[in-house]
């Protein structure tokens, strides 16, 4: 006798709502933590007056009530069950922009504390106008969401200029010539795109690491690329590398190299004096554990899109790690090193307009394929 087969998600866990609260951080940030029995897997909708998280194979539980801080922009949260979907709705006291996602984490369980989904956001406005979504608690029911629409925001860091030359090569060519010229070309590839792209410097100026990096907060970025160029004791060397920011460096070079980049204003890598207060705050060790996983993969992707396109890679790994104070920021972001002056092939190579636009191309085929939603 034939037994019937029940859907596989008949087996499956359902997730459970453990607690819901709301707290204030620096730079007047509310923060919205949801507390889950198992770890969620959510998409969020921005409709007017309203932020919705949705979690998947989830239920409600209408035994916890909300904590909610005074002050914040959160006036009252409800659970609404939607099917095999529990979604959060909170309703707020000013309509927001699309949380970004350096914005958002999630954390694993910890002492009395299970999974927590953490979402911080300030006041803002949508771009377009948007109608409340309808919610039911019918099963059969959809959810009308929607989600604010906006330009995914790039800063593009040209190395060096004005009075830091950059490395130069035994052709005379310097380096902070050749990033601007990449950084200029890159720009209007991804404005093409769809993309908002900011440079940190459109002429031949000098700017301290710390401002650099703070352009890239001011903008609200979600990806920071600061582009260079190489230059080693072997002349023999050659090739693309790619770095994100780490307290230790994975090699002896990534250090040299690091070591080498903040001389450039003599910037301390272990303090955050250059910066404004409420980004010094950010930068907790939560909030860069999270940026660093999102700049990890922004560079994997990077190298991929690089060697793709078959521009010759340095010697050793597709990333590496250091403690570049011009990423030390809470916009995820790596340091590009195009190529190497110190090469008289490849020198030559940087120079012409056919290699920079190779390089420009596959630099944005990187940030295409990078997944800014969480």
């Amino acid at each position: 006798m034939a037994t019937a087969l029940l859907p596989r998600m008949a087996f499956a866990a359902r997730n459970s709502l453990r607690s819901l609260r709301t707290g204030i951080q620096p730079g007047d940030k509310t923060r919205l933590v949801i507390e889950t029995s198992a770890r969620p897997s959510y998409s969020l909708s921005y409709p007017a007056g309203q932020l919705v998280v949705n979690i998947a194979n989830a239920t409600t539980n209408m035994s916890v009530s909300p904590k909610l801080a005074s002050g914040g922009l959160v006036k009252s949260i409800a659970q609404v069950q939607n099917g095999d979907s529990l979604q959060i709705v909170a309703t707020l006291k000013q309509s927001i922009v699309q949380i970004p996602k350096a914005s958002i984490l999630v954390l694993e369980p910890n002492g009395d504390n299970d999974y927590r989904l953490v979402l911080d956001f300030v006041a803002g406005t949508t771009s377009a106008p948007a109608e409340p979504a309808q919610y039911t608690t019918s099963s059969a029911a959809t959810t009308t969401a929607i989600t604010a629409s906006r330009k995914y925001v790039i800063v593009v860091d040209a190395g060096h200029g004005g009075k830091d030359p950059g490395c130069i090569g035994k052709g005379g060519t310097r380096e902070k010539d050749i990033v601007l010229s990449v950084a200029k070309k890159l720009k209007n590839k991804l404005d093409a795109n769809g993309f908002k792209t900011y440079l940190t410097r459109s002429g031949d100026t000098y700017l301290k690491l710390a401002e650099r990096a703070s352009i890239a907060e001011k903008r609200n970025a979600d990806l920071f690329i600061s582009l260079h160029a190489n230059a080693n004791p072997s002349r023999k060397m050659k090739g693309f590398s790619i770095y994100t920011l780490s307290e230790k460096a994975s090699d002896e070079e990534a250090k040299k190299l690091a070591d080498a980049e903040n001389a450039a204003d003599k910037i301390g890598v272990s303090g955050f004096t250059e910066f404004e207060e409420n980004i010094r705050i950010a930068l907790s060790s939560l909030q860069q554990h999270a940026v660093a996983e999102m700049s990890e993969e922004y560079a994997t992707g990077c190298a991929k899109s690089f060697k793709r396109a078959s521009i010759e890679q340095q010697p050793g790994p597709d990333v590496r790690h250091a403690p570049f104070a011009v990423l030390r920021s809470t916009v995820p972001g790596a340091l590009l090193e195009l190529g190497h002056l110190s090469n008289a092939a490849e020198e030559k190579l940087l120079k012409t307009s056919a290699h920079q636009d190779k390089l420009v191309n596959a630099i944005v085929k990187s940030v295409k394929n990078y997944n800014f939603e969480v």
